[in-house]
């Protein structure tokens, strides 16, 4: 079964000047649209986790979950509340797919490379990589650990993705990062300018 699909969309925007990033267009369509477009295909059903009014993104259809961390805390929350909704909309799904909202132009092969490392590795948490960095926000999860993320973000007080998924099975899934790199994401104005380039080049 595919996983359950998580867009997360939950942060703050700062280095964007406020504002929510997916909303942004590169080359005439908004991030999000790309977002969707890609990720939907490759999962059983898919959510965005966003805070605030989630009347805002009424016009995309989706399930919107809210942190239920409070105090913004960071990606790993917003992978909880994936996890959450998850375990009600699709229970049969082991593990959920989440990806980041400002990243335009997501692999279409992400989610089968991914669980073709998870199946062969058996591993609980696989995370997609280009040009030798991990993107850890982009990634499969496996939804049973969420009581223990949810310990360890109230509890623990754990903000860091690396020092809680330290504790698990993870392997790395590579992606070429030439001629363009397909987890490049718009966290700035000019970031958006150069992914308006980027669409412009093919």
């Amino acid at each position: 079964m595919k996983p359950a699909g998580v867009i997360l969309a939950g942060g703050l925007a700062r280095r964007m000047g406020g504002g929510d990033k997916p909303l942004k267009t590169v080359a005439g369509r908004a991030i999000i649209d790309r977002v969707i477009d890609c990720a939907a295909p490759q999962t059983c059903a898919l959510a965005l986790n966003a805070n605030g009014d989630p009347a805002r993104f009424a016009p995309w259809g989706l399930p919107v979950v809210g942190d239920t961390v409070e105090g913004f805390a960071g990606p790993l929350a917003g992978v909880l509340a994936g996890m959450d909704w998850a375990a009600r909309a699709c229970p049969d799904a082991g593990f959920i797919l989440s990806v980041a909202a400002d990243c335009p132009f997501l692999p279409k092969d992400l989610e089968s490379r991914l669980e073709a490392a998870r199946e062969k590795a058996d591993a609980d948490i696989v995370v997609a990589a280009s040009g030798g960095q991990a993107h850890p926000v982009i990634a499969l999860w496996r939804v049973s650990l969420r009581e223990d993320l949810r310990r360890a973000l109230t509890v623990e007080n754990m903000r860091k993705i690396d020092r809680w998924t330290a504790r698990y099975k993870v392997v790395t899934v590579e992606w070429p990062a030439d001629p363009v790199d397909p987890f490049f994401n718009a966290n700035t104005p000019e970031d958006v300018e150069l992914a308006e380039r980027l669409a412009a080049g093919g």
